[in-house]
C-alpha cells in the first residue's frame, strides 16, 4: 500500500485516478481548490480531500509530504494556460522535491503528442486549432519538467495522455496499450487510470510524454 497525493482529483481524470488507486488499496490525499464542494470525494474510505494550490510550491511541499507519489490532473479554466502549466510544473518539481517525493504522474494532452510520423499531432494538416494557446500552455508545462534531464532535480516524472481522446461514455475493460498520436484513438476515463496508476505502482516510462489508447 502506497500514498499517492492527487492535484486536481475533482476533474474527471483525477476523480478517475482516486476510483483506481484505492481500487488497489492506497491511501489518497485528494488535492482540490474547495473541499466544500467535493462531499462525495470526503466520503469515499482511504481519501482524504484537501484544500491546495498546485502552483504554490510551498503548498505543495507541505501536502505532500510523506507520500510516497504524486499525480497531477490539473485544470485552470480561468488561468492563462502557458503561465498556469509552467507555474503549475515548476511549483511540482520544486515542492515534492522539498517533500522528499520522487514519482510525478502528469496528465497531458494528445495535441503535443508525436504521431507517428515525429510532427506533434497539432501541427498535422486538418488539426483544430481553436484551442492551441491550452495546446501550448501543456507543452509549456512538459518543457518545465524537461529541465530535469539537465540535473536540476532527481524527480521522475511521467506525462501520460490518451494518444487521441477520452471516450467520454467509455467502460473500463483493463486493457490499454500505448501508441502514438492519432486523432481517431479512444481510451476510457476508468482504462486511464489503470495505466496511470501501473506508472506509479511498477515505472516504466521516465521523463518524457507518452499516449496510450484502449487495448
Amino acid at each position: 500500500m502506497s500514498q499517492i497525493i492527487i492535484f486536481g482529483a475533482g476533474g474527471r481524470a483525477g476523480r478517475a485516478a482516486v476510483a483506481e488507486a484505492r481500487g488497489r488499496g492506497h491511501q489518497v490525499t485528494a488535492v482540490v481548490r474547495d473541499p466544500a464542494k467535493y462531499p462525495d470525494l470526503r466520503a469515499v474510505d482511504g481519501v482524504r480531500t484537501v484544500a491546495g494550490d498546485v502552483t504554490d510550491a510551498p503548498s505543495v511541499a507541505r501536502l505532500s509530504v510523506g507520500h510516497d507519489a504524486a499525480i497531477s490532473a490539473v485544470y485552470d479554466a480561468a488561468a492563462q494556460p502557458e503561465a498556469f502549466f509552467a507555474h503549475a510544473s515548476r511549483a511540482l518539481l520544486d515542492g515534492l522535491a522539498e517533500a522528499d517525493v520522487n514519482r510525478l504522474v502528469g496528465v497531458g494532452l494528445a495535441s503535443v503528442l508525436e504521431t507517428a510520423s515525429g510532427a506533434l499531432l497539432m501541427d498535422t494538416p486538418g488539426y483544430p486549432q481553436d484551442y492551441r494557446a491550452f495546446f501550448l500552455g501543456h507543452a509549456a508545462g512538459t518543457d518545465v519538467l524537461r529541465t530535469v534531464a539537465s540535473g536540476t532535480s532527481g524527480l521522475d516524472w511521467l506525462v501520460l495522455s490518451p494518444a487521441g481522446d477520452f471516450d467520454h461514455g467509455g467502460a473500463r475493460t483493463g486493457r490499454y496499450r500505448t501508441a502514438p498520436a492519432e486523432v481517431s484513438s479512444r481510451i476510457s476515463y476508468a482504462d486511464f487510470a489503470i495505466a496511470l496508476l501501473d506508472e506509479i505502482d511498477d515505472p516504466r516510462h521516465h521523463r518524457t510524454h507518452v499516449g496510450v489508447e484502449a487495448g
